[in-house]
């Protein structure tokens, strides 16, 4: 077959029917389709990603000028609070586990998750968490405590909001932990025969190592949280050192899940990402098992570095000395990591779409927030900077420059098979750039505030800082503008976007290898992998046929990942099928 002929059978499903048609009602109600749920997940956690947006341009509002002059303290400290606990808890952890819920059973060959209807019930918890939380802002007793909810403080303030806090994290807890036992069941005992571990695609592991790390951290947040609103109902001493009680513990308990949530949250789009970047560098994955592995690696590391959050709470100088050295250790998986997508981005045939863009943007300034991060690692330094806007800016370049731009890469590269049409180029591109300026100008400057030593959640502060600041707001509404043309390229290309065909990037793993969107089921027939997920650009040892163009619906295709009997033209005449 000539290229031509090649490229116009991606658009023909041979292998499926067509695919079941969803009406728009079956994405608000109760639904098992993992394909639905992980919509749901998306669309929900990016309307709480708008709202906590807002947040954050309102306190930016307040900080462009030194003095209290648009909402009060109290409201300012209610909206950090609620911004904070929104993105971490109601936009990132949704969002990856929205991507894992569709696209894992699809990667691995089965019909859907090991649970189906507690899979459903996992979602569920989240839209009344969500609506829990930021109706407390209208009871008049908003949390003000901060995301930490550090007591005393947190018993000090008032009871209804903190406790309405807890109730909605307590829930977002349970989801997490409901969801992580499915992904694991799934990924263990759902595979088809011929995928092995080592044949997984890698976004498979970086959810394996998530799911793990969720189960084993999360139920002690939530004992921390029971023990504290003990403490703010009940009148009992738990952390209240008026009664006898240690608030240091609560930050053990606390810290033990919520530095672990880090990773949480940025493995899924370590998975993403080394997805994305060979199919777009037309490369095989440099390091497939050093990936791998390196995700369990971050998963146990990530288990016995929180104390560094705790540098300046009294705790053992030998303690500070261990939790240091496993905070830096931990950088060499993830070193390894941005090593292996360089080295696979190196030589290769980059197409610098929307999603590639994003995934770059990824590696640059997640970079930047892990060195910021392995300079608070060491305990001189960090004691320096506690509780200044240098923390907020690496915590910043982790998550907004690190999941955020994780996110939209995945969106982006994956939206064609979630929809079955192409995205517009030109605004994702728009979006991009956007993002980009907003990024830097909101947040680099933060870490030269943080070091003159402005404190961070503060609403008035010294006017030598005001420049700074001004930048950073300023920087903070570019970020918001940003928005619009994503959401405007969404929906316009959901509904009258080009159509994509079932492989638009000609990859290799199993996702693609139905239609676009899938049917119901996924597949017709029990998929048979004979390639690797990543072998692009290789040649076939027993037909010396290169692999930089693959076909999955092409019956016999050298390059099919569904086993097919060989077509017989094709095999006589390999340079044809070049």
């Amino acid at each position: 077959m000539t290229q031509a002929q090649l490229q116009e059978t991606a658009n023909i499903p041979a292998l499926l029917e067509e695919p079941g048609i969803r009406k728009w009602q079956d994405f608000f109600g109760f639904q098992t389709d993992h394909k639905v749920i992980g919509i749901q997940y998306l669309v929900t956690s990016f309307i709480f990603y708008c709202i906590g947006g807002v947040m954050a341009d309102l306190v930016r509002t307040e900080l462009r000028t030194p003095e209290v002059d648009f909402v009060t303290p109290e409201v300012y400290n209610s909206l950090f609070t609620l911004h904070a606990t929104i993105m971490i808890f109601l936009w990132i952890v949704p969002a990856g586990a929205g991507f894992a819920n569709y696209l894992i059973p699809l990667m691995i060959g089965a019909k859907d998750m090991a649970f189906p209807r507690l899979n459903a019930v996992a979602f569920w918890m989240i839209p009344p968490a969500g609506v829990l939380l930021i109706a407390s802002l209208v009871v008049g007793d908003a949390p003000d405590a901060g995301w930490t909810s550090y007591p005393p403080l947190s018993l000090l303030t008032g009871q209804v909001g903190e406790g309405i806090w807890i109730i909605s994290v307590l829930l977002l807890g349970t989801s997490s932990i409901l969801g992580s036992i499915n992904f694991l069941v799934t990924l263990l005992k759902m595979r088809i025969p011929s995928m092995d571990i080592h044949k997984m695609p890698l976004f498979c592991w970086a959810m394996f190592a998530t799911s793990s790390l969720v189960l084993v951290s999360t139920p002690v947040l939530a004992a921390g949280l029971i023990l504290l609103s003990f403490d703010l109902i009940a009148g009992t001493t738990f952390f209240n050192p008026s009664g006898g009680g240690d608030p240091v513990v609560y930050q053990h308990m606390f810290w033990f899940y919520s530095h672990p949530a880090v990773y949480i949250m940025i493995l899924p789009f370590f998975g993403a990402i080394s997805e994305i970047i060979p199919i777009h560098s037309r490369k095989p994955i440099f390091g497939y098992k050093a990936i791998a592995y390196s995700s369990l690696a971050i998963s146990f590391l990530g288990l016995i570095v929180w104390a560094h959050h705790m540098f300046t709470s009294g705790i053992p100088g030998w303690l500070r000395m261990f939790f240091m050295i496993t905070t830096m250790i931990i950088a060499v998986p993830t070193g390894i990591k941005i090593f292996s997508w360089l080295a696979t981005m190196w030589g290769g045939k980059i197409q610098m779409n929307s999603a590639m863009l994003f995934a770059i943007g990824f590696v640059g300034t997640f970079v930047i927030g892990g060195i910021s991060g392995v300079m608070l690692a060491a305990v001189p330094f960090d004691i320096h900077v506690h509780d200044t806007y240098f923390v907020v800016a690496h915590l910043h370049y982790v998550l907004f420059g690190g999941s955020v731009l994780g996110i939209f890469a995945a969106i982006y590269h994956w939206f064609p098979k979630m929809t079955g049409r192409m995205v517009n180029e030109f605004w994702g591109k728009v979006h991009f750039a956007l993002t980009i300026v907003g990024l830097n100008m909101t947040f680099l400057p933060m870490h030269k505030l943080g070091l003159m030593g402005m404190n961070r959640r503060i609403a008035q502060y010294d006017p030598k800082f005001t420049t700074l600041n001004e930048i950073c707001t300023y920087g903070s509404y570019i970020l918001a503008i940003s928005t619009f043309p994503f959401i405007i390229n969404a929906i316009w290309s959901w509904l009258y976007g080009e159509k994509a065909g079932n492989n638009p990037w000609r990859a290799l793993t199993l996702e693609w290898m139905t239609t676009s969107p899938p049917a119901i089921e996924n597949f017709d027939q029990t998929p048979v992998l004979a390639t690797g997920p990543y072998d692009y650009g290789l040649e076939r040892a027993d037909e010396g046929v290169p692999l930089s163009d693959p076909n999955p619906f092409l019956s016999g295709g050298p390059n099919s990942v569904l086993r097919a009997e060989p077509d017989p033209a094709v095999a006589a005449n390999p340079e044809d099928r070049k």
